[in-house]
C-alpha cells in the first residue's frame, strides 16, 4: 500500500472515530482512532523512505517504535505526537480487550488527537496536505 492510501485511510478512521464517538460508543471511537494514527504513522514511515524492514512494521509495536526512532527521535515529528501515538494504543487496548468500557473524556481525547496526528502527517509528508476545509477531518 502506498503513503498516500494510508493516509487516505488514517483520514476515513479518523472520521469513524468521531461518528462513533458522537454516537456514545467510546471503545469503538478509541479502536479508530487508534488505526487512523496508526495508519497515519506507517504512511508517514514510507513517505519518509525511513529504513525500516517491513517485516517490523507489521506489528503494533514494530511500528511504533520505528516510528518513534526515525521520525520522533530526529526531531521530523514533535515528541507529544509520539506520546499521543502511545496512549492512543493503550486506549484501544482497554477497549479492545478489557471489560471496562474506555471513559468517555479519554475517547473525546483519542479522537481529538487522531485528527491531530493525521493532519500532522499529511502536512509534513504528503505533497497534497490536509487542509483545514477537509469534511473528512472535521472534529
Amino acid at each position: 500500500m502506498k503513503a498516500e492510501d494510508l493516509i487516505a485511510k488514517a483520514g476515513r478512521a479518523a472520521e469513524s472515530a468521531r461518528m462513533l464517538l458522537d454516537a456514545g460508543d467510546t471503545d469503538g471511537a478509541c479502536n479508530r482512532a487508534y488505526y487512523a494514527m496508526y495508519d497515519a504513522a506507517r504512511a508517514a514511515l514510507l513517505a519518509s523512505s525511513a529504513p525500516v524492514d517491513p517485516e517490523i512494521a507489521r506489528t503494533h509495536g514494530g511500528l511504533i517504535s520505528a516510528f518513534s526512532l526515525h521520525l520522533v527521535k530526529p526531531g521530523r515529528i514533535a515528541v507529544d505526537l509520539g506520546k499521543a501515538l502511545n496512549k492512543a494504543e493503550d486506549l484501544r487496548l482497554v477497549a479492545d480487550y478489557r471489560d471496562d468500557a474506555v471513559e468517555a473524556e479519554a475517547a473525546a481525547w483519542a479522537v481529538r488527537e487522531a485528527k491531530r496526528f493525521v493532519k500532522a502527517m499529511s502536512a509534513e509528508f504528503m505533497s497534497d496536505p490536509r487542509r483545514d476545509d477537509d469534511p473528512r477531518m472535521e472534529p
